[in-house]
């Protein structure tokens, strides 16, 4: 009886030191990610996770999520971060983006990136809405497989507090293969599959009194934004692109408590490409649509999104949070939007470094969902 006795207060020992092992690791790791966080040092996070999404399918994605502080000393510049996402799909899309967004000399300079490598079976619906309305998905009629990669690196000076001016350089090429006949005869494909590349720069001017620009709790933020792209930059076609885009955040309760909206239009005007044209879609407007379904020339959407931090029992902020968003969107030419998409949503949001987020969002479209899986709000 004593062995048994004393062999259960072992076991109780043992379990009590483990868990107290277990406490103390997690407080050790907290303390340290606190201290780099107050010191601006370099901090890496990797994730992996699933998703799906009506024109890649089910995907399993593997990226990292890092930030830092390119000035340690500056405690009121903010953090840059770098986001890099790869990954593969059941429909045999092969996929890669990185999006760095960086502040240098105490926030005087900002220098970001999209990058996008897409290799991909894919469905095009031809240009315009009636185009993507009519036209049923199918090996004959719209599949065929697409290439897509570019680079869009931006640079930003701050000539007062809040005003911005730069220039934007983007490097485009979009090509399809093993096209279906109803792709093969879409004219927009004939004229322009053979023509793939496109070089564009442009200037742009932007307002910014967003608190933290990657995960907004309240402010502004306005971009016009002109791109020229031509031959005479070492592309294959002539034409141009104005993007406009206002975003505001209203902090309603608690700090990480938001009611963010946005509206963006996208104008393209002259010798276009079928993959240049203005698309909805995307997993950072009407999340929910196959990406590319709807294009055309031009392009609107507005979007209202309400984001909750959860809190804690003792009043302090937890790391979780949700998200609930409805919008509609329209493609045209000739500014003739007749037609709205309607779209709502929502998510799951878990702070995985300093006010930067995994994000988790189911969307609904017409007739159509999807699920997304990416580091950092969608706008």
């Amino acid at each position: 009886m004593k062995k048994i006795v004393l062999f259960i207060v072992l076991i109780h020992l043992t379990t009590l030191f483990k868990a107290q092992s277990d406490t103390n690791w997690l407080e050790r790791f907290q303390e340290r990610r606190k201290i780099k966080e107050q010191e601006g040092r370099f901090m890496i996070t990797p994730l992996v996770g699933p998703g799906y999404t009506p024109e890649l399918g089910f995907s399993l994605a593997g990226g990292i999520l890092s930030s830092w502080k390119t000035d340690r000393s500056d405690t009121a510049l903010q953090r840059s971060s770098l986001s890099v996402t790869i990954g593969a799909s059941t429909t045999g899309a092969i996929f890669i983006s990185a999006k760095p967004v960086t502040f240098w000399n105490h926030d005087k300079i900002r220098a970001n990136m999209d990058f996008w490598f897409k290799d991909m079976p894919d469905n095009y619906y031809g240009v315009g809405y009636d185009n993507a309305s009519s036209h049923q998905r199918s090996d004959s009629m719209t599949a065929y497989t697409r290439l897509w990669i570019q680079m869009n690196p931006q640079i930003f000076w701050q000539f007062t507090p809040g005003f911005f001016f730069g220039g934007a350089l983007d490097l485009n090429y979009t090509h399809g293969r093993d096209a279906s006949p109803g792709v093969a005869d879409d004219p927009y494909y004939k004229q322009y599959n053979d023509l793939p590349r496109n070089v564009g720069l442009g200037l742009h001017v932007e307002i910014d009194t967003r608190d933290v620009a990657v995960n907004a709790w309240k402010g502004w933020y306005i971009l016009l934004q002109g791109m020229l792209y031509g031959k005479y930059f070492g592309g294959e076609n002539n034409y141009e692109v104005i993007n406009l885009d206002v975003r505001h955040y209203i902090q309603l309760f608690k700090p990480g408590q938001t009611l963010a909206w946005q509206a963006r239009g996208r104008f393209a005007i002259g010798d276009v490409p079928y993959g240049e044209m203005s698309q909805l879609g995307t997993p950072f407007d009407l999340r929910g649509y196959r990406w590319g379904q709807y294009r055309d020339k031009e392009m609107l959407f507005g979007i209202a999104e309400y984001r909750h931090t959860f809190y804690k029992k003792d009043g302090e902020k937890s790391k979780h949070g949700a998200v609930l968003w409805a919008g509609t969107g329209s493609v045209a030419s000739d500014l003739e939007f007749q037609y709205w998409l309607p779209n709502v949503g929502l998510g799951y949001r878990l702070e995985v470094q300093p006010r930067m987020n995994l994000r988790l969002d189911m969307g609904f479209g017409k007739e159509s969902r999807g699920f997304y899986f990416n580091f950092t709000e969608a706008f």
